[in-house]
Parts: C-alpha cells; sequence; structure tokens
C-alpha cells in the first residue's frame, strides 16, 4: 500500500566495536532530546518545546543553519502533544516578506519511535530511503526555501505513530511551520505542502486542513507523489492472500495504528493469537525489517486474521483517512508513476477524480515507467518549476476537464 522497499545489506556491522565516545555522547544526547517533558509545559500548537542544531545525516547540507525541533502538535483526539522535526535555513538574507517555506511529508519509515526521519544516520535502518527524499529538499534550500519536515506524531518521542491517520500526519506538518517561525522571525508566512507515499496522504490532508488550522500562513498549493489511499482495500485484500506479501506489514501497521486511539478497533475481535503475540515485532523495527525479515515477511496474511473479524468500526476510520474525501482549495499537483506496484496506479487514478469532481483544481502528472521510489526523481524537474509558480503568483493549471490514467498500460 506505501512504499515496498528491498532490504539495502550494509557492507559493515551497524553498531561496530571502535564507535568513538563521542559517536556514544552525541547518541545519548539525541535520546535525551526526544524525551518530552512529563508534564508538558503549556503552549498553543506549533509552540516550540525545545531545539538544538542538528548535525547527522538528516541536516540538509546546503543550509546555514539545520535545527531539531520538539513542538506542541494536536493529536487525532485532539490532546496536546510532543512532535519532532527539522528545520533547514537557507543561507544569506532573508527577501522581502521572509524566506518561502516548504513543508515535506515522508513516506513510511514505521511505528516505532526509533524510525524518525531527525535520527538519520548513514547506518540508520531507513537510510537508503530517506536520502532521497534529503537529497531533494536540500535542493530547495539551496535555492533559498526554508525546508521544515515532521518525523509525525510518535516517531521520536515514545508513542506508537498514527500511521495514516491524515489528521494528526497533517498537524504535524503545519505546526512545524510555527515553530520554525518562532525560531526566526525572518521566515515567511507563505508556504507549499509537498509529500511522497504515506506522506502524499498526508500532504493532501496537510492541504486541506492547513487554511483552518494554521489561519495566519497561508498555503499556496501542494504537491502529492504516489499519495497512499484505499486503506481498506488492502487490509481485505490480506484477509484473503495465501501467499506472503510485503503489504501485510503494512496492514499490522494500520491495525496497530487505529486501535491505539479508536477504543472501539478491538485486535483480539480480528487477529488471530498467533498474530497477537508476534505484534509486538512491529515496535522493535522499521519498515524495511518489518517487510523483509521475521515473521511478517514470512505470514501468510489470511491465516493472521479471524474468521469473523468485526471490521465496522475499522472501516469507518479507514474511510476517514482516505484521501478522495478532501476538498482543497489551493492548486494540487499529484504524481503517479505507471511502473508503481505498491500505491497501484488505478488507486490514484480514482483519487485524483475524486478531488476534481470535490473542486480541486488540480494537475495529475503520469510518469510512463516510474516506479513507487523513482516517481520522486522523475518529478522533480516538474516540482521544481511547480512550487516556484506558486510563489511567484503565477496561474496553476489543472487537467481535470481530460485527466489522463496511469492504469493505462505502458506501450
Amino acid at each position: 500500500m506505501i512504499s515496498h522497499r528491498l532490504p539495502f545489506v550494509a557492507s559493515g556491522l551497524l553498531f561496530c566495536i571502535g564507535v568513538s565516545m563521542q559517536s556514544v555522547a552525541q547518541a545519548a544526547r539525541a535520546d535525551q532530546f526526544y524525551k518530552p517533558p512529563s508534564p508538558l509545559p503549556q503552549g498553543t500548537h506549533g509552540k516550540v518545546i525545545q531545539s538544538r542544531p542538528l548535525t547527522n545525516a538528516a541536516a540538509l547540507p546546503s543550509a546555514a543553519r539545520n535545527l531539531l525541533v520538539m513542538y506542541h502538535s494536536t493529536s487525532e483526539d485532539g490532546k496536546d502533544v510532543a512532535v519532532t522535526g527539522t528545520i533547514a535555513i537557507p543561507a544569506g538574507d532573508a527577501p522581502a516578506g521572509g524566506w518561502p517555506i516548504t513543508t515535506w511529508t515522508h513516506g513510511t519509515t514505521g511505528i516505532a519511535s526509533l524510525c524518525a526521519p531527525s535520527l538519520d544516520t548513514p547506518t540508520a535502518p531507513e537510510h537508503h530511503f530517506l536520502s532521497m527524499h534529503e537529497t531533494v529538499m536540500d535542493d530547495y534550500v539551496k535555492r533559498g526555501y526554508v525546508v521544515v519536515a515532521t518525523d509525525y506524531e510518535g516517531l521520536g518521542p515514545g508513542r506508537l505513530h498514527p500511521f495514516l491517520q491524515g489528521a494528526s500526519e497533517a498537524h504535524g506538518a503545519l505546526d512545524i511551520i510555527r515553530a520554525a517561525r518562532e525560531i526566526d522571525p525572518h521566515i515567511g508566512s507563505r508556504y507549499v505542502a509537498i509529500g511522497h507515499s504515506q506522506g502524499g496522504q498526508a500532504d493532501l490532508f496537510t492541504a486541506a486542513i492547513g487554511p483552518s488550522y494554521v489561519p495566519e500562513l497561508h498555503l499556496l498549493g501542494n504537491v502529492a507523489l504516489a499519495p497512499a489511499s484505499h486503506i481498506a482495500a488492502t487490509l481485505q485484500a490480506m484477509m484473503r492472500a495465501s501467499t506472503p506479501s510485503y503489504a501485510l506489514g503494512y496492514s499490522m501497521y494500520v491495525l496497530e495504528s487505529f486501535a491505539s486511539n479508536h477504543p472501539d478497533i478491538e485486535l483480539d475481535k480480528i487477529l488471530t493469537k498467533q498474530a497477537l503475540h508476534h505484534l509486538p515485532e512491529t515496535m522493535h523495527a522499521c519498515i524495511t525489517d518489518t517487510v523483509s525479515k521475521g515473521y511478517w515477511a514470512t505470514a501468510i496474511p489470511k491465516s493472521q486474521f479471524l474468521p469473523a473479524a468485526d471490521l465496522t468500526s475499522l472501516l469507518r476510520v479507514a474511510a476517514e483517512n482516505e484521501p478522495d474525501r478532501l476538498k482543497i482549495v489551493v492548486p494540487t499537483l499529484v504524481a503517479q508513476g505507471t511502473a508503481d506496484d505498491t500505491v497501484m496506479p488505478v488507486w490514484t487514478d480514482d483519487v485524483v477524480r475524486s478531488l476534481c469532481k470535490n473542486g480541486t483544481p488540480l494537475e495529475y502528472l503520469v510518469q510512463r515507467g516510474a516506479t513507487h521510489e523513482t516517481v520522486l526523481t522523475a518529478s522533480t524537474t516538474k516540482m521544481k518549476v511547480w512550487v516556484d509558480a506558486r510563489f511567484s503568483e503565477k496561474t496553476a493549471e489543472s487537467n481535470c476537464f481530460a485527466l489522463p490514467s496511469a492504469a493505462v498500460p505502458d506501450r
């Protein structure tokens, strides 16, 4: 359903014996940073809790300043929660009106705290995937954009991440803009949201919620690359599947996520005892290991579900988090690769049709031959021109009147 990534084997041990005392001390400081004060100090959403310089792989090399920040945000159930993320500030002087902003929503890394993108290092579990995003983000800061990137609720500070819960993801992406502007008053109020995969779904929710949630900010547009969708369809496919599938790991993420803050979803009425026994393993690894190693990589999907599983509440929550129901009033660019076997091209075709019917001024970009990962790099040039045009106040194009199809086979 989201990003299917093959495991990448490092050429050495993850933690070598010769690691320096300085590295150990840095890791200890990082661990301490991600522990929120208890109780949380009073603060409106977007208020900074703490910040410090960032120097790991998540730091963008072209930035004059890279910061790790913890800030107040709003959980799916409306509670105050601490969320972490990164801020990259360009070199030079801010233009009149302040630096323009891009807020980035990342693809799936996992649901455990150790899977936060801000913890990325060259040997971190999802570095191969994250490094592609970091390269693209760095180009924006090099060109004069402030780049903020939320970890999402639960990644970093020790909570289970509300995976594919759109409001929580969006709140994190919007509140980090407020946090960045509190830290540096030279940051402007105009922003564009950009996201890939899980982050594509998060990006669309960010664009839908942003104007009302942070009304003092000015959303100019959003870019969704291979946005996650069809959550219920994926779960139901796993309930019928008789051979191992990487989508099973994502389905377990969805079940744990939705059950964590929706008490009417009872996993012992959906999953077998064996599945429940292995469920905690998802909290000790990130996505690549979850779908390629251990129990969830080899389990028969349909054998994990009870024959009479009650999905009523689960399906309701899944529907609430589908991006096709959203009303987005700003220009929207959606890109989809035709060779994507993770987010199915027909799914994104469906999403863009619905968004167009909802009144979204949308341009649909079909990338022939692009996979789930390469749609990011294939779309880079178009994204740059499109994002720059939003800040230049140029009129956005829409092809809602004659949408292309990513599901049409390549010729």
